[in-house]
């Protein structure tokens, strides 16, 4: 598996940690007060899905740069 497949996978697997985390929170809010820890939890797979969506963001436009230095079409 080549590394856009590999960012590709994280990149799902990070939205769906992300989202428990969120649905997590909510529920803890809903609940009462909720611990810090679980207040500042989506922040690191949020940040994480971001880097992994700008490398995702870059790629085509790498490609097709990439293309145009090697003469193809």
């Amino acid at each position: 598996m080549n590394l856009n497949k590999w960012v590709r996978q994280i990149h799902r697997w990070l939205s769906i940690a992300f989202t428990l985390t969120v649905i997590a929170n909510f529920i803890a809010m809903g609940l009462g007060s909720s611990p810090t820890w679980l207040v500042y939890s989506p922040l690191l797979p949020l940040f994480l899905l971001m880097f992994t969506g700008l490398y995702m963001f870059v790629l085509p436009y790498t490609a097709k740069s990439r293309d145009e230095r090697h003469g193809s079409a």
